[in-house]
């Protein structure tokens, strides 16, 4: 029993212990409220993330302690998802444009506080923009195009860096 004990507190402290998490390596990138787009992964290549070589990713932070966040932008009419992670790298919500949302990508993100000032109709907010609620402030918005055919590569990761994120205080 006392092995078992040991070993589960192990197991739950030791992610806690590192010193590269993926929260770091997103601070590394200067994303605060920007989309920064990823390194392509090159086939064969050292791919620590172990990231799709076939699509393109964008990052953006944002911390909704500043206020709401907003992800806006056109992106190509291809398979694309959005992702929101914790600072424990948990996703916390997710979507794609599989979902009858098409190329339009207009995200509002909210905290519990502001989600109240919404409902309301304290805040402003445009109409058809996809409300997502936080449990947390600090988050990472990532962003997965996937060009059918590598020559669109390049054309799509130009949508991509297009694309606005950040919060409007």
């Amino acid at each position: 029993v006392l092995g078992g004990i040991i070993h589960i507190v192990v197991i739950l402290t030791l992610p806690r212990l590192a010193e590269e998490t993926m929260w770091t390596r997103i601070e590394a990138l200067e994303a605060q409220n920007r989309v920064v787009l990823l390194p392509a992964v090159e086939p064969g290549a050292p791919n620590p993330l172990r990231l799709d070589p076939e699509v393109i990713y964008g990052v953006c932070r944002v911390n909704l302690g500043d206020g709401p966040a907003y992800l806006s932008g056109i992106l190509p009419d291809a398979f694309w998802s959005v992702a929101l992670f914790n600072a424990d790298g948990i996703i916390t919500y997710s979507t794609t444009n599989r979902d009858g949302i098409g190329q339009t990508l207009e995200l509002g993100i909210f905290n519990a506080a502001q989600t109240r000032l919404l409902a309301q109709q304290q805040l402003d907010i445009a109409e058809g923009l996809l409300v997502v609620e936080s449990a947390t402030n600090d988050l990472a918005v990532v962003v997965r195009l996937a060009p059918p055919h590598h020559a669109m590569r390049a054309r799509f990761a130009e949508q991509l860096a297009a694309v606005q994120c950040g919060t409007r205080g």
